[in-house]
C-alpha cells in the first residue's frame, strides 16, 4: 500500500482536486511502466509468516537489502518499514508482505530486468536469515491469527475501521498479494478510454492470473480468493465504478466519486491522524473533526486518492489492480499483457470494441465469474476462454507494433512476455488450476508442499 504521499501545497479551489488528476497526462514519448508486486514472507523450518522483527524476520531483510544490496531507509515512529533506490520503493504490506514499487520504466525489457534483480536481492538475503518467499494471491494455511500486523500508523487505523464497513477488509490486509502495473494517460480522453477497458476487462487478468484456490488449509472453491475478498471490504471505496462508463465521465467526475469516499487519515509531522470516515468534503470547508479549523493541501487529496480500491483507479497515472500474486514469470506477463492494450492506439480500439456494449450488470458478472472459475467462467454467452485468447491477441498485436526491442536489439519486442499467459490460453488452465492438480494429486492433500515447489 501507499506510502505518504508529496501532491503539493494548500487546496484554494475545488477545481484543484480535478487538475491533480489532469496533471498527469503525459505526451506519449514520456509514457512509462512501473510494475507493483507482493510476497508473503515464511519461517523455512516451521513454514509460519515471519514477524516484523527478529533474527528470520522482515525486518531482517530490509536490513538485509539496506546494508548489502545499497538501499537508503525509510522510517516512520524510529522503526524501519521500506527501502528507497532509484525511483523504486520496497515497501511492507499490513501483514509483512513485501513489495516492490518499481520505478517507471520505457519498457517490458527493464521492467523484467528490475524484478530479476530484486528477487535475486531477496532471496540472496532470506537465505542467509532462514526464510523464504511465495508468490500466491492469498495466503494458502495460515489464519488471521497467525499475521502480525506491521507498525504502521496507517495499517493500525484501518485495521480497526475494516471491521465496520465489510467482512474481508482485514482478510485483505494481512492474506492477500496481487500484483499491479501503473501506466499513463496522455489527455482527459485518452484517460477515459483506458479506464474503460481497464475496469471492463479487468476480469480477463483476473482468470489469467488466478492463483489463490487455497485458504486457511483447504480448497476454498474459487480460483482466486483473493478477488472474492476485495468483493466484501468496503463498498464505498471498491469495485467496478459503473460511472465511469456515463456519459460526460472525465477527471471532475472521478474527482467527485473520491470526495464521497470516507477518509481513513490525514498525514500530519510523519503521524497519521485518525479521520476514519470523515469527509474530505467537510475537510475542504475547513469543518474536519479530525482538524477543526484547517483545510487540506494537494498532498492530503493525493494521500485520500491512494485510500480508495477500485479494480482499477486513477491518481496521476493509472493502476491495475485485478491480478492474483503468483510466479516469476507472470510478473514480468502483467504488465506487457496492460501496455499491449493500452499503449497502441489500435490495440485500445479494438479492446474497446469488445467491451463498450456491455452494461454494468456484465462487467459485474465477469468479475465475480472470473474469481470462481478463472477461464471456464461464463456470462451472458460471453465465454472467458475465448474472451481472454480474443484479449490476449490484441495485446500481442499492441507489443507488436511498439516494436520496443530489447537484449541489445536480440530480441525485437516484448511479446515473448506473454508466453506464460499463451499457455494457458493453450491449455485452458491457470496457476490455481496448476496448484489444485498438485493438491489433489502428487501432494494427498498436503498443502505444505507449496512452498518448497511454488517459492522463488
Amino acid at each position: 500500500m501507499s506510502i505518504p504521499q508529496s501532491g503539493g501545497g494548500p487546496i484554494e479551489d475545488h477545481s484543484q482536486l480535478a487538475g491533480y488528476l489532469e496533471a498527469g497526462c503525459k505526451p506519449r514519448d514520456d509514457w512509462r511502466i512501473g510494475t507493483e508486486h507482493e510476497k508473503f514472507g515464511y519461517c523455512k523450518d516451521t513454514l509460519r509468516p515471519i514477524p516484523y522483527a527478529g533474527e528470520r524476520s522482515v525486518l531482517a531483510v530490509l536490513e538485509g537489502l539496506r546494508d548489502g544490496h545499497g538501499w537508503a531507509p525509510v522510517e516512520e515512529a524510529g522503526k524501519l518499514i521500506g527501502l528507497e533506490k532509484d525511483g523504486a520503493n520496497v515497501s511492507l504490506e499490513p501483514g509483512g508482505q513485501l513489495e516492490l514499487s518499481g520505478a517507471p520504466l520505457e519498457t517490458i525489457h527493464q521492467t523484467c530486468d528490475e524484478v530479476n534483480q530484486h528477487l535475486a536481492d531477496v532471496k540472496d538475503i532470506a537465505d542467509k536469515v532462514g526464510v523464504g518467499f511465495i508468490g500466491l494471491g492469498a495466503a494458502p494455511i495460515w489464519t488471521h491469527e497467525d499475521m502480525p500486523l506491521m507498525p504502521k500508523g496507517r495499517y493500525k487505523l484501518m485495521d480497526a475501521y475494516m471491521q465496520k464497513v465489510g467482512t474481508m477488509g482485514r482478510s485483505m490486509m494481512r492474506r492477500t498479494c496481487t500484483v499491479q502495473v501503473n501506466l499513463d494517460f496522455g489527455s482527459e480522453a485518452d484517460m477515459v478510454q483506458k479506464l474503460r477497458i481497464a475496469l471492463a476487462l479487468q476480469p480477463v487478468a483476473t482468470a489469467l492470473f488466478a492463483n489463490s484456490p487455497f485458504f486457511e488449509g483447504k480448497p476454498n472453491g474459487h480460483k482466486s480468493w483473493r478477488s472474492r475478498v476485495w468483493r466484501d471490504l468496503d463498498a464505498d471505496r471498491t469495485g467496478m465504478l459503473p460511472f465511469v462508463f456515463e456519459d460526460g465521465f472525465g477527471f471532475e467526475a472521478y474527482a467527485e466519486f473520491a470526495l464521497d469516499v470516507p477518509m481513513y487519515f490525514v498525514y500530519r509531522d510523519g503521524e497519521y491522524i485518525d479521520a476514519l470516515g470523515m469527509s474530505f468534503r467537510d475537510f475542504l470547508r475547513g469543518e474536519l473533526p479530525a482538524l477543526p479549523g484547517e483545510k487540506p493541501t494537494l498532498s492530503d487529496w493525493a494521500d485520500h486518492l491512494t485510500t480508495i480500491f477500485p479494480e482499477a483507479r486513477i491518481k496521476k497515472f493509472m493502476e491495475m489492480r485485478g491480478a492474483d500474486g503468483g510466479p516469476w514469470r507472470r510478473l514480468c506477463a502483467l504488465p506487457a499483457f496492460w501496455t499491449g492494450l493500452m499503449y497502441d492506439q489500435s490495440a485500445l480500439d479494438a479492446a474497446w470494441d469488445i467491451c463498450k456494449g456491455w452494461d454494468a450488470e456484465t462487467r459485474e458478472g465477469l468479475r465475480v465469474a472470473a474469481s470462481e472459475q478463472a477461464l471456464q467462467a461464463e456470462v451472458g454467452g460471453i465465454r472467458m476462454h475465448d474472451l481472454a485468447r480474443e484479449v490476449l491477441n490484441i495485446s500481442e498485436a499492441g507489443l507488436k507494433a511498439r516494436a520496443r526491442p530489447g537484449a541489445g536489439g536480440m530480441v525485437p519486442d516484448e511479446t515473448h512476455f506473454l508466453n506464460a499467459l499463451r499457455e494457458s490460453i493453450d491449455s485452458g488452465k491457470v496457476p490455481a488450476d496448476e496448484l489444485l492438480d498438485h493438491y489433489h494429486g502428487d501432494w494427498n492433500g498436503d498443502l505444505t508442499r507449496i512452498y518448497s515447489e511454488f517459492s522463488y
